[in-house]
């Protein structure tokens, strides 16, 4: 089970990972892509978490949209 803390780092080390990717100017060793995605995505939070979210705190977070339309 992920715990809020861990929640938390997902997307805060989610943004620095992304914002690293666009200001490197290197080739992108995509193992190292793949394995960090990997790592940050374990407790990255899913459609429900922000769902919750969304209900608790409306003026931060949205509600996901329905996938199957």
């Amino acid at each position: 089970m992920t715990m809020p803390e861990e929640r938390t780092k997902a997307i805060l080390e989610t943004r620095h990972f992304l914002e690293t990717l666009l200001a490197s100017e290197d080739e992108i060793m995509w193992g190292l892509v793949r394995t960090m995605a990997a790592r940050l995505l374990r407790h990255y939070p899913q459609d429900v978490d922000l769902g919750v979210s969304a209900l608790a705190l409306p003026g931060v977070w949205a509600p996901p949209e329905d996938k199957q339309s």
